[in-house]
């Protein structure tokens, strides 16, 4: 299998399913740096920037992103930090298209400028 990163969303016409919990378990040791919320089937993570210009271009690659791969996060976004925030309402849970976005989102960000 290739590289989360490199995958491409699907949609539940092509089998898309709600991850188990062991699967979720799996998806998280390859991607360590997100985090389940407590509250609400959410994977989620923080990142953090110089000063407002960098986060709005994160923002719009973000949303570039998700527009490709018709997947689209809940974005909370403040002068230096950007909260990513993945579910999927389609399967009422988190599938691992949120996954796939997120490692697209990891690569972006660990890219340097």
């Amino acid at each position: 299998m290739s590289p989360l990163h490199l995958q491409l969303c699907r949609s539940p016409e092509q089998g898309l399913v709600r991850l188990s919990e062991s699967e979720l378990s799996q998806s998280l040791q390859l991607l360590p740096q997100w985090q389940l919320s407590a509250d609400e089937p959410l994977l989620q993570r923080e990142f953090r920037f110089r000063d407002y210009y960098q986060t709005l271009a994160f923002v719009n690659a973000v949303a570039w992103i998700a527009h490709q791969q018709d997947h689209h996060p809940e974005l909370v976004v403040n002068y230096n930090r950007c909260r990513v925030s993945y579910s999927t309402h389609a399967v009422d849970g988190i599938s691992m298209n949120d996954f796939i976005c997120a490692a697209k989102i990891d690569q972006l960000y660990d890219t340097p400028a």
